[in-house]
């Protein structure tokens, strides 16, 4: 019996082994097996896409390709031919199609974070302009203007030149969530922390502490008396100083007042830059596609509207500016609506001011009903005309009405629904005008969150580290510095930074792309190995 069970054990044990011998040889080969069965199986998926042709011998498909992938694709095709031996030649040509094609744009690991930025409002619709192009510079400079400090880009543009030095090596692993947002985004941190060190330069706070980077300063002390003055005593006594924001300002009496001020107006004039833009891109979207209407009905009295109210807003800051006037901006956009004839006084900035500003209301109060009515009559005009016989197609015989597919790209009679179209229209028109007032509103962020960031960095740096080091105690210094450091991290270049990044977010999703972009379209998604292997993961 003893014999018997040591036997047992024996042959028991060697199968174990060879068992464990089997699946370890196995486990070198099986991610190469499961890829091969996954890429098997979305060929054969595509395939079964395919309808065969009347005489059961080769199969036809109907698919999207880019335009400059022809000739690639062809060749493909004819090397597949070749190599398969086929009988049956391969024949690629392009159809009509009735829906609207998918849309492709050529990225790289630089534009993508980009892209996906616009693509997560909304895919562009078939060759309207993208959006992404602009976003490019116009997102990490709007984020630079709420963040601007050049000591916490400097930390920034660290993190993204370790992600991008490391690139090669994190592309290949497995990352959380968190990191691998930071690892997309990678390109977007940089320009975000090179936008910041310079918007900090020109605020002249690093940690909120400011330099004498480019020379000294523009004011001196009248005498020896003013020596701890701030605003009061001191004098200007040579050129402004000469990039940036005076060291001087900082701790004045009237640094609040001064810096909201030039903040606020440049805002403002930001705001108004990037709408424009807006609209300009919207001019070319409509010369694309050959829409006269939009240009005449939609871009012009939006141009008009817009810089007749807000254009001019952002012209008197500029005189404002230049000529060191003291007039009440306020006053004088408010009395231009309220009584665009009364004389105004000390608030005039230049000569023929008030019949200029008479001239410029009416011209936005009649760009309303021109963005309204014109462009639904007209557009039921040409439908008419199209449908009377005034404007002639062609006849189809009966021969060549049994060919038409149902799918097919031939134009079909459409109910034209002028309420539909005018209510539309409407919306539109109210949108914008109503939009005009608080997308302009809406850019006064970037006045309020540099105004918060500025004012957290102070606070941290005065009344942590500051008041740590007044104290002549090595373990109340070490304390004071930590704290100091854990909310420069965590509060500075962590919530402020992400608070930051939505805003800029905001503002291109909602005031920028509004103004062209429909992001109604659909993403173009062929048959790819590496994305099954990225779904995989």
């Amino acid at each position: 019996v003893l014999s018997r069970l040591s036997e047992l054990e024996a042959t028991l044990d060697a199968g174990i082994r060879h068992r464990n011998k089997a699946l370890t040889s196995i486990e070198f080969h099986l991610a190469k097996w499961m890829n091969m069965v996954r890429r098997e199986k979305a060929v054969y998926d595509t395939l079964n896409m395919l309808n065969f042709d009347v005489t059961k011998k080769c199969l036809v498909g109907e698919g999207w390709c880019p335009i400059f992938a022809k000739a690639q694709i062809q060749e493909a095709l004819q090397r597949a031919t070749f190599d398969s031996s086929s009988q049956v030649g391969i024949i690629f040509h392009v159809m009509d199609a009735v829906e609207s094609p998918p849309t492709y744009f050529r990225i790289n690991s630089f534009t993508n974070a980009f892209q996906e930025i616009v693509d997560a409002y909304g895919v562009a619709r078939y060759q309207e302009a993208n959006p992404a192009v602009y976003t490019v510079i116009t997102f990490p400079f709007l984020f630079a203007v709420m963040f601007g400090d050049w000591g916490h880009g400097i930390c920034l543009l660290l993190g993204a030149l370790v992600l991008i030095a490391r690139e090669s090596r994190l592309s290949t692993q497995k990352l959380g969530s968190f990191m691998e947002m930071l690892f997309g985004g990678r390109y977007v941190l940089l320009l975000m922390s090179l936008f910041s060190i310079y918007c900090g330069l020109i605020y002249n706070e690093f940690f909120s502490v400011p330099f004498h980077i480019f020379g000294r300063s523009a004011y001196k002390c009248r005498d020896a008396t003013c020596r701890d003055a701030q605003s009061a005593g001191l004098v200007k006594y040579r050129d402004p100083y000469p990039f940036g924001v005076d060291p001087s300002w900082r701790g004045s009496r009237s640094e609040l007042p001064f810096l909201n001020s030039v903040k606020m107006k440049m805002s403002i004039l930001l705001g108004v830059a990037q709408m424009n833009l807006g609209i300009i891109l919207s001019y070319f979207n409509a010369c694309f596609f050959g829409s006269s209407l939009d240009i005449r009905y939609q871009f012009v009295p939006q141009m008009i509207f817009l810089n007749c109210l807000f254009g001019y807003l952002s012209l008197l800051i500029i005189i404002k500016w230049c000529t060191g006037s003291q007039a009440d901006l306020y006053h004088v956009m408010i009395c231009m609506f309220l009584s665009p004839t009364d004389d105004l006084g000390d608030n005039q900035l230049f000569w023929g001011q008030r019949p200029l500003q008479i001239l410029l209301l009416l011209l936005a109060i009649v760009a309303v009903p021109w963005m309204l009515f014109p462009k639904p009559f007209i557009l039921k005009k040409l439908h008419s005309e199209r449908f009377q016989g005034r404007t002639y197609g062609i006849l189809g015989t009966s021969e060549m009405d049994l060919d038409v597919e149902p799918d097919s790209a031939r134009q079909h009679h459409e109910e034209f629904n002028f309420s539909e179209v005018f209510v539309h229209q409407m919306i539109h028109s109210i949108e914008f005008v109503l939009g005009a007032v608080s997308n302009t509103a809406s850019y006064l962020r970037l006045w309020a969150l540099s105004l918060a960031h500025s004012e957290l960095s102070t606070v941290f740096y005065e009344k942590v580290l500051l008041l740590a080091w007044g104290y002549d105690n090595f373990v109340i210094r070490l304390v004071g510095l930590a704290v100091f450091a854990f909310a420069t991290a965590f509060i500075l270049l962590m919530m402020e930074t992400l608070s930051a990044f939505l805003h800029a977010l905001r503002l291109h999703w909602v005031e920028f792309q509004n103004k062209f972009y429909h992001g109604d379209g659909y993403k173009f998604k062929p048959l790819s190995f590496a994305s099954i292997a990225d779904d995989d993961d």
